[in-house]
């Protein structure tokens, strides 16, 4: 039982239930949508396969996508290893459930004693959840530039992939080091769109300012040259926004000369979804065969959605499934904590309260395995943690986020429409501030990048990097279900080992 204050303030219990953690093949987000939509309205799936069937997920999926194709011909499906992307309409949905249960039944009442019977093909279905952005003083904060000078931690020779709404090819910024040149098997992709030129393109802006904290670099300009400019936000005493110019002495990424791989999930007007991220990490599989031969070696992901306990175990979802076998397969994997750290609430008088919360880290952020980390200022030990930044523990009972990094007021590399609303004010601008646990994730990124071009032992050993950093993380002092482990901090890092 637990005790629950009411509105007038006495507490009552909720009773034990069955209904507090009911299994079933169609997941509780996808039964909200379903009692929510209408006969002839299509929702986005994604369906979880059965990896225990004894014929072996293959013909799982064999099934399933024969079944689709039975029951709505017309439909277009994405087949991603374990899991089906589709789109269908309630009363189809339904035919598909229980279609499986009959497969199931028949092939139990038929099946050799001995062997056991075919199980479902599906585990469960998920919707096609709407994926988003988790939306430079910042090298000194994280002792970066200190690294690059005294170890040469510039990020040679290691390759990150930026799974985002793609990045600007263009900006000058990713052309010193060049960045974006990459060969071989590797090579950009779009997961939203036919063109996957367009994944280094960027209309919305997000990718681009990500990948720019990361890597990349823009040396102060020589005698005569234009200025660096960046387009800064600042609020006046009533609270109205305006933009100022910044003049920069020279803009630098955690890791300057990593490589960068841009995998465009976000569409030009930042939305996304699951099935796109879930194709976009099996791409990253493909590209390391699976752990085998590492051409990537670490993933940043400043996308998200939240997530909700009473859905499913924390951590349990598809695309933490699959971030957790990215690491084990040799990737460091990054991700952002997400921006849900605060809310409204209302009091007893029904006046509204801001209030920060815990339990709110964004999936794919409760992945045990990847590093989840949320938002500092560029002064942390004065401010602290971002008020926003998403805080743990998770859903069920772990530790997280595992670092923080700043994610307030970062200026990188701007594209789309980010940096076209910065030129209506600062004319010649190509850098702009943007705030969140988008920009913290990155920092992070680029110090494991770099860690990992001074200690080069550690590729393909992701849990014993996120050990290191976590472990070498300056202690702010703050409660560990807001800063984790506390600041990222690259010299002791690599001092570490």
């Amino acid at each position: 039982m637990e005790p629950v204050p009411d509105q007038t303030g006495r507490t009552n219990q909720v009773p034990s239930s069955p209904r507090l953690v009911p299994d079933s093949v169609i997941s509780p987000p996808l039964r909200e949508r379903m009692a929510a939509a209408g006969d002839g309205e299509r929702i986005g799936l994604v369906i979880e396969l059965n990896n225990n069937h004894p014929e072996g997920v293959d013909a799982a999926r064999r099934q399933i996508v024969g079944r689709i194709a039975t029951i709505a011909p017309a439909t277009e499906v994405r087949e991603l290893g374990s899991y089906v992307g589709t789109t269908l309409t309630v009363p189809q949905i339904r035919d598909l459930v229980k279609g499986d249960a009959r497969d199931h039944d028949d092939a139990a009442e038929h099946s050799d004693p001995v062997r056991p019977a075919p199980r479902w093909s599906m585990h469960r279905i998920w919707p096609n959840f709407e994926v988003h952005g988790l939306i430079c003083r910042t090298v000194g904060t994280t002792k970066a530039s200190a690294a690059h000078r005294a170890f040469n931690a510039l990020g040679q020779d290691v390759v990150w992939a930026v799974l985002d709404s793609g990045i600007d090819r263009a900006h000058e910024h990713f052309a010193l080091h060049d960045n974006l040149a990459v060969n071989g098997r590797l090579a950009h992709r779009n997961f939203v769109g036919p063109d996957d030129a367009d994944a280094t393109r960027d209309a919305f802006g997000h990718g681009t300012h990500v990948a720019g904290i990361i890597a990349g670099e823009q040396r102060p300009p020589a005698n005569g040259d234009r200025p660096i400019l960046a387009a800064a936000w600042y609020a006046d005493d009533q609270g109205s926004m305006s933009v100022v110019a910044q003049e920069l002495p020279g803009v630098t990424g955690m890791a300057p000369r990593c490589k960068l791989v841009s995998c465009k999930v976000l569409r030009d007007d930042g939305s996304g979804d699951l099935v796109s991220l879930l194709a976009a990490l099996r791409y990253i599989q493909q590209l390391n065969d699976d752990g085998r031969t590492l051409r990537v070696h670490g993933v940043n992901l400043s996308v998200g959605y939240p997530f909700d306990p009473t859905w499913f175990s924390a951590g349990s979802t598809p695309v933490c499934r699959e971030v957790d076998r990215l690491v084990r397969s040799g990737v460091v994997v990054v991700v952002a904590a997400g921006n849900t750290g605060y809310g409204w609430a209302f009091g007893p008088l029904e006046q509204r309260i801001r209030l920060g919360f815990d339990m709110t880290i964004n999936d794919p952020g409760n992945a045990e395995r990847v590093i989840t980390v949320g938002s500092t200022s560029v002064t942390p030990f004065v401010s602290g943690v971002s008020y926003f930044s998403s805080k743990g523990p998770t859903g069920d009972g772990r530790q997280k986020p595992d670092l923080v990094a700043p994610g307030e007021r970062v200026v990188s590399a701007g594209a789309g429409t980010l940096l076209a609303d910065a030129q209506q004010h600062v004319a010649g601008a190509r850098y702009v501030e943007n705030s969140g646990t988008s920009m913290a994730a990155p920092h992070v990124s680029g110090v494991a990048a770099a860690f990992l071009s001074v200690h080069r032992e550690f590729i393909g050993r992701p849990e014993e990097v996120k050990q290191i950093l976590t472990r070498s993380a300056t202690d702010l002092g703050r409660t560990r279900n807001f800063q984790g482990h506390g600041l990222v901090d690259a010299m002791r890092a690599i001092q570490a080992v």
